[in-house]
């Protein structure tokens, strides 16, 4: 749980210099006093963590709270059962009585399964603009991405797109955002935590295979901290990479060599386990991770499920959402400090 604390300091420099009321973000780097003039561009660029705004224009609107949970979506509706919509619904356990909507950020996808299913899930922006046609003032915006790359940063332009439509709205952080930095919490380890519950029984000869997306976002280095971060509590063997970043499979090949490893398993540490993983990851083509390890004398086991298949990590998708919705309700807990001073 964190403690999310309102920087005075920040708000009211803000207000004395710029003559406007401003709620800065529930976790965010506090402002120097020295520094006098507080620029709009100065407050966002000190925003992190949990988001959220306050329309002093809506102070006297009644209260009629939401929750989005945006996701990148799948087209393999197993999958979305078992992983997305189990997460959604875990959340909506969560707040009994709340009104709760999926949206996906991917476009292509709500289309296939519109076209395929006859679903039609919404857009961030469909989804908010909805809500408030239907009255709704005051909104949690909830983030199933894995790290804080391409599609957490959509979900964060959608909230400062749209937080001035309503009277309240805050932006949760994603699976991975702290990495215990500055006395922050480290959400790599919870993360660690979690997914090894999942991680199969190894020998000396075996090995095991993260395989993660990838980003040209330079959130792209979270997989290099997990990485770090499984070495230093001691995992043998155990290696990130990506489909569409750094390190790629090429880069671990050789680490395997190295240890005289036999036996590879592969693991996506993705939400779902969809095109990825059943084709780039275990599919039968030659360029198929499967296939390549073949190659190369491996023999290769599949482990085809997506992140929320997992209770530990959909437990931590709860707390996330229940960080955006304690900010929403204005709720602070005790039990940790995410204040640092910029200079």
């Amino acid at each position: 749980m964190k403690n999310w604390k309102k920087l005075l300091v920040a708000s009211l420099a803000c207000s004395a210099v710029l003559g406007f009321s401003y709620s800065p973000a529930e976790a965010s780097y506090e402002l120097n006093p020295e520094v006098k003039t507080v620029t709009p561009a100065l407050m966002e660029a000190s925003e992190i963590g949990v988001l959220k705004y306050e329309n002093p224009q809506m102070a006297n609107y009644t209260n009629k709270d939401a929750i989005v949970v945006t996701s990148f979506g799948t087209t393999f509706k197993e999958t979305r059962e078992k992983t997305i919509e189990a997460t959604v619904d875990a959340i909506k356990a969560a707040h009994p009585g709340v009104k709760v909507v999926t949206a996906f950020t991917s476009h292509i996808i709500i289309d296939r399964i519109a076209k395929n299913e006859g679903k039609k899930y919404p857009t961030p922006e469909e989804a908010l603009m909805q809500l408030k046609a239907d009255g709704y003032s005051r909104v949690a915006l909830v983030s199933l991405d894995v790290i804080p790359g391409m599609e957490y940063s959509y979900v964060k332009a959608v909230f400062h797109e749209y937080k001035e439509q309503f009277k309240t709205m805050t932006c949760g952080t994603s699976l991975m955002y702290w990495q215990g930095q500055e006395e922050q919490p480290d959400d790599v380890i919870d993360f660690i935590q979690a997914v090894s519950s999942q991680f199969p029984k190894m020998g000396k000869d075996d090995a095991l295979l993260l395989m993660a997306h990838g980003t040209p976002h330079v959130s792209n280095a979270y997989y290099a901290v997990i990485q770090a971060k499984l070495d230093a509590l001691g995992y043998k063997n155990v290696y990130v990479y990506t489909v569409e970043g750094w390190p790629s499979l090429e880069d671990v090949i050789p680490k395997l060599k190295a240890n005289k490893v036999k036996n590879v398993t592969l693991m996506p540490i993705m939400m779902v386990a969809g095109d990825h993983a059943h084709n780039d990851m275990a599919g039968k083509d030659a360029d198929s991770h499967k296939s390549i390890l073949e190659g190369e004398g491996y023999k290769v086991n599949a482990y085809l499920h997506g992140l929320g298949e997992n209770k530990m990590i959909r437990d931590v998708y709860v707390e996330r959402a229940n960080d955006a919705w304690d900010a929403l309700q204005g709720k602070k807990d005790a039990d940790a400090d995410h204040i640092k001073m910029m200079k």
